[in-house]
């Protein structure tokens, strides 16, 4: 599959279509043309201005996806070119001029109370690395193109979060409330006036067990979380799709059954094609095993005949990833990559890499990752009316020129 590309903006030097064709350069005169067409890239929005706009693809003022070009060899994703999905506008930057003052509401413990972030800085401190992954990521490779924003790999990121493990927190509250099932959190985006709150609300549920890995972070990749991720206060759930790490979260309850919001009981469903979503279908909840190749990809230009390092990024959603395949022929057959860098965790993205001698040709480059309990990243897509949970090997492969 054609993968997408980033074309710089150029002005074209004039010369009328007569003299293109006398001199035999009408195809250039139609590239030129098409060129010119093309839509200027977008604008960074105001909230999201830090991030480096040659590292990102602007889809709106609400979805920005990082390049498959702009991940480079490392582990940690910078935040400025880490990609952002908001499902409401950004709250105003007043609610982060005093970030301990931040509260959060914790319900269905058996001594509910509201806490500032200041009173959670005193209650324990962990750090975790994880994949944070939107659950549209890989949309693009549908042939019945979904709607929503049609992401390739960018919608993903390796990032550090630091904060209160929910755990402790509930301890310090007597523990869950009997009978419990779900933990469910609450964003603190301002909602639309004239709606019905539940269809417009980010409210979603997790079983209770993710309870166990889950932080109230205050901060990313070393630093305060900026509003555009969820700052000042954000619930993680490792191993979740993006979607379950609440931004701005101002409500943690411990409940019998699932948020009734429309973002819970409809939105995010694996509904079959052509259906809507609705409670009986599956949640887009866990994450599970996937890769891509980050280098050498089509927007590099050709690639020079010779030695090449095959490198991308591999992960389990819930669990360590084991190993990483790596084929040159569309999948007829693979090599073992190495795994290279450093283990940050189970939740976290793992480099591989494999060196391969590539003689003039072309290319299908596919990773098929494993992780340690043998679940095996497969060749095909779940079909879904969204778009959703796109592991496909196939779908993520590139195609690559050697000259």
């Amino acid at each position: 599959m054609q993968q997408p590309t980033s074309l710089p903006r150029r002005r074209l030097l004039a010369g009328s279509a007569g003299a293109l064709a006398a001199a035999g350069l009408a195809s250039f005169q139609s590239q030129a043309m098409a060129q010119a067409a093309a839509p200027a890239a977008k604008p960074l929005p105001g909230y999201a201005g830090f991030k480096n706009a040659d590292a990102v693809i602007v889809h709106s003022s609400t979805t920005i996806e990082t390049k498959r070009s702009a991940f480079g060899a490392g582990v940690v994703t910078p935040t400025s070119q880490l990609y952002v999905r908001n499902n409401l506008r950004t709250p105003p930057e007043a609610i982060v001029a005093d970030r301990d003052a931040w509260a959060v509401q914790i319900d269905g413990v058996k001594k509910p109370r509201q806490l500032s972030v200041r009173e959670l800085k005193t209650m324990g401190l962990e750090t975790v690395t994880m994949v944070l992954q939107c659950s549209g990521n890989g949309r693009a490779f549908f042939p019945s193109k979904p709607s929503g924003t049609q992401w390739t790999v960018g919608a993903a990121g390796c990032v550090v979060w630091s904060g209160v493990p929910v755990r402790e927190v509930v301890k310090a509250l007597g523990g869950v409330a009997d009978g419990m099932v779900y933990m469910t959190g609450t964003g603190g985006e301002v909602l639309p006036a004239g709606l019905d709150p539940k269809s417009v609300l980010v409210e979603r549920s997790v079983p209770l067990s993710a309870m166990e890995d889950a932080l109230l972070a205050w901060e990313m990749n070393g630093e305060p979380v900026p509003l555009a991720h969820g700052g000042p206060l954000r619930l993680i759930v490792p191993g979740y799709t993006g979607v379950n790490n609440i931004k701005y979260i101002k409500q943690l309850a411990f409940t019998v059954k699932e948020s009734e919001a429309h973002i819970m009981s409809h939105g995010y469903r694996i509904s079959p094609p052509g259906s809507k979503g609705d409670p009986s279908q599956p949640s887009v909840q866990e994450m599970s095993v996937k890769s891509w190749i980050n280098s050498p990809i089509p927007e590099d230009g050709n690639q020079a005949s010779g030695l090449v390092q095959i490198q991308g990024v591999a992960f389990g959603g819930m669990n360590a990833v084991k190993g990483v395949e790596v084929s040159i022929d569309g999948g007829k057959s693979w090599k073992q990559a190495r795994l290279v860098g450093p283990d940050m965790g189970k939740y976290a993205w793992r480099q591989f890499v494999l060196p391969a001698q590539l003689p003039k040709g072309t290319y299908q480059l596919a990773s098929r990752a494993t992780d340690v309990k043998g679940n095996v990243q497969p060749e095909t897509r779940g079909e879904n009316q969204s778009g959703y949970n796109n592991t496909s090997w196939a779908d993520h492969a590139v195609t690559v020129t050697v000259a």
